[in-house]
This record gives structure tokens, C-alpha cells and sequence, in this order.
């Protein structure tokens, strides 16, 4: 990702929240992968953390405090995505026998 590609410039200081962010994360999970990108609604850098997890509440758990902090008190405009993997989330729906439920999904 360079600031070239967005609209939002990606400063020092933002860079730094989304690597202690993605740090606290990758620290209880370190298969973790990350993307960093821009987004719009809200308008901001989100990180998006794939993570291999049950529930990703357990994730958020992890980050959620330091996150407000980053948000409210330095006024930073980082956001987080904690998703699971397609294929954990296609075994659950199996595992449930929601068979029918997937054949609604979009290919």
C-alpha cells in the first residue's frame, strides 16, 4: 500500500496504530494474515485481520480497548476487520446442516 493509492494519506502516526493493532492480534495468533486498506463507510485505513477462530469476538477482545483509544483520544481514523476464513465459515454451515442455507450464497 503506498499514499499514492489513496485518497486518505496513510501518516506516520496511523501507520504506527495499525501495527501495534495488527501486533496484538498476530500476538495470541500468529497465523493471522492482515491486509491494509482504505475504506468508506467510515471513511479511514482499515486492517483487515483473517483469523482461524471460532468466534471473532475473541479477537476483538484482544484489540477492541487500544482501538477506542486509538479512535477517540487520538482522533484517528483506524478501523479493524476481524473475519474468519471462507472455509471455516462453509464447514460450520455443513457441520450445521445448513446445506440449504449455502446454496443461497453467490458463487
Amino acid at each position: 500500500m503506498t499514499a499514492a493509492n489513496h485518497r486518505l494519506p496513510l501518516t506516520p502516526v496511523m501507520a504506527a496504530a495499525i501495527a501495534e493493532i495488527r501486533d496484538l492480534i498476530a500476538e495470541h495468533y500468529p497465523q493471522a494474515t492482515f491486509v491494509v486498506e482504505e475504506g468508506d463507510d467510515p471513511a479511514g485505513i482499515y486492517l483487515v485481520a483473517m483469523v482461524d477462530v471460532e468466534d471473532t469476538d475473541e479477537v476483538v477482545d484482544r484489540y477492541g480497548d487500544r482501538l477506542v483509544d486509538l479512535q477517540v483520544e487520538a482522533g484517528l481514523p483506524v478501523y479493524v476487520a476481524a473475519l474468519r476464513p471462507v472455509e471455516r465459515v462453509v464447514a460450520e454451515f455443513r457441520r450445521r446442516g445448513a446445506n440449504a442455507a449455502l446454496a443461497l450464497l453467490p458463487v
